[in-house]
């Protein structure tokens, strides 16, 4: 997948996962790269980022795997910038897709 495409997006699925739930940065990683191939280093000065303004909190929680993790959480103020996000993706997405409808439509006409 192109790499512009990736950083594009990255905010928007580290805010959706932290929506549903609190997550520490590696299992952000995991369940990210389940669907889109990201490196680790992507994704945390993205939380340092968004850390900073003040979109998410942290808590350090003990792990039986190793040493305690760092939990990542959505505030009120993360969960507003969600909402933007997720109407500008739906907006970008629903433009793009009616650009690509058109070209199809004009090369199926064109060809006929």
């Amino acid at each position: 997948m192109n790499v512009q495409f990736k950083k594009g997006v990255l905010n928007l699925c580290v805010l959706v996962l932290l929506d549903k739930q609190d997550r520490y940065g590696y299992e952000l990683v995991q369940k990210i790269s389940d669907q889109i191939s990201i490196s680790e280093g992507s994704v945390y000065p993205l939380l340092r980022r968004l850390t900073k303004d003040g979109y998410f909190t942290t808590y350090l929680q003990e792990s039986t795997e190793g040493p305690p993790r760092k939990y990542y959480k959505l505030t009120d103020t993360g969960r507003a910038y969600l909402q933007e996000q997720l109407e500008e993706w739906r907006s970008f997405t629903e433009g793009v897709n009616n650009l690509i409808e058109e070209s199809v439509r004009n090369d199926i006409d064109s060809s006929d």
